[in-house]
């Protein structure tokens, strides 16, 4: 009997996700380890490897299909000996709900996982089409739940593959229409569900980093080969005031509040499709070295869409900086369950009042959001205080 190759839930939030490219054509030989397809979630692009050896005998997911159901069969391999012509007659088991895969014979590979006995997918996933239409779908990378059918009960022909023709993509001649992203979709799926569960208010205030400034030109000039961004300082300043001032590093929920032990702090990364918020945990242990050397390697990853779920997902507080782009300040939505999120802008050169006489020094604003529902507006201030007394005395950020 054929083995079956599942899409593979790569997290435990996934439900659906976009298969982005097959590494192998039907016919080819695989082997187990073999890199076989590219699934992409909404924050990364993973690898799917084999665990089986045979012979690709049929796809049945096109590359670039989108929202492919997680345990949804995508291709079959023949095992040794096994003819192509089994394929003909075989048939993925359906009933009304999916039902869960048997841990016993499931192998976990690079976070995939394939399944060698039959997939149970609801009615509303099953495409109805001729082995030939399905064949000719696959060569042209035409998805099958775009083709209307004309055949008996709806079924997809030869003819209907043939005659497809993809909607235009722009609206007139100077609009286009630019296709969402699935981590597009995630975004502003948790956006608007965050600006609209999340009773948020803001608190301000500037912080003096001239002293930062000129403690980080002499750690970088003693340091050349590892340069230490301002960004490394406050992260580790805000997983410091989170120890400090432990019932802003909470969450709600309905049975009650969640006070988080460990300041895990999410930190928002720029990436081509979007944005992405990789996690420094433990942030209050580490040093800014170590926390500088994680977030290298986090950027770069991240813009290769190569990171890993639980590499991005969790956090207790999030740190979003716009200061490298010229933003003064601004104000950053809540990262739920998250209940504070910390926006800082660029560092500005401005006059200043200090100690009776007026003096040039760098000035950086900082926003916190904050969820009334788990913080005050006296404890949210109280947390800013904290975390700019820690910016403005930058050698305490050493120890």
């Amino acid at each position: 009997m054929p083995i079956t190759i599942l899409m593979p839930a790569l997290s435990p939030t996934m439900t659906e996700g976009n298969l982005a490219k097959w590494h192998k054509k039907e016919g080819d030989k695989v082997k187990a380890g073999d890199l076989i397809a590219e699934i992409e979630t909404d924050k990364a692009i993973m690898e799917v490897e084999a665990v089986d050896e045979g012979i690709l005998g049929r796809i049945l997911v096109p590359e670039k299909t989108e929202n492919v159901k997680v345990n949804q069969v995508i291709a079959l391999i023949l095992e040794e000996g096994e003819a192509a012509s089994s394929l003909d007659d075989f048939k993925v088991a359906q009933e009304a709900t999916p039902k869960a895969p048997n841990t016993a014979d499931i192998v976990v590979l690079n976070q995939v996982s394939t399944q060698k006995t039959s997939v149970i997918n609801t009615q509303e996933n099953r495409i109805f089409a001729s082995p030939l239409a399905k064949r000719i779908a696959s060569q042209k990378n035409i998805a099958l739940d775009a083709i209307q059918g004309s055949g008996p009960h709806g079924r997809i022909i030869r003819q209907d593959v043939e005659n497809y023709k993809p909607l235009q993509k722009t609206t007139n001649a100077s609009a286009e229409l630019i296709p969402h992203t699935l981590m597009r979709k995630t975004i502003a799926k948790r956006l608007v569900e965050a600006k609209s569960t999340i009773p948020h208010f803001y608190l301000t205030l500037d912080c003096d980093i001239t002293d930062l400034v000129a403690l980080r030109a002499q750690f970088n000039a003693l340091k050349e080969d590892q340069k230490i961004s301002i960004n490394d300082f406050l992260i580790r300043a805000s997983a410091l005031a989170l120890q400090k001032v432990p019932e802003v590093n909470a969450s709600w929920s309905d049975e009650g509040i969640i006070r988080h032990p460990t300041s895990d702090v999410s930190v928002a990364v720029s990436v081509p499709n979007g944005l992405i918020t990789p996690i420094i945990f433990n942030a209050h242990d580490r040093n800014v070295s170590d926390i500088s050397v994680q977030m290298k390697d986090y950027v770069v990853r991240a813009k290769l869409s190569k990171l890993k779920p639980e590499e991005y997902q969790g956090g207790t507080f999030s740190l979003s900086n716009l200061g490298m782009f010229g933003i003064k300040d601004f104000a950053a939505i809540i990262n739920p369950p998250q209940s504070a999120i910390l926006a800082v802008g660029a560092g500005i050169e401005m006059p200043v009042a200090k100690n009776g006489a007026i003096v040039i020094r760098s000035m950086m604003s900082c926003t916190l959001s904050v969820d009334h529902r788990v913080i005050d507006g006296s404890m949210g201030a109280q947390f800013l205080a904290t975390f700019k007394n820690l910016v403005e005395n930058p050698l305490s950020l050493l120890s």
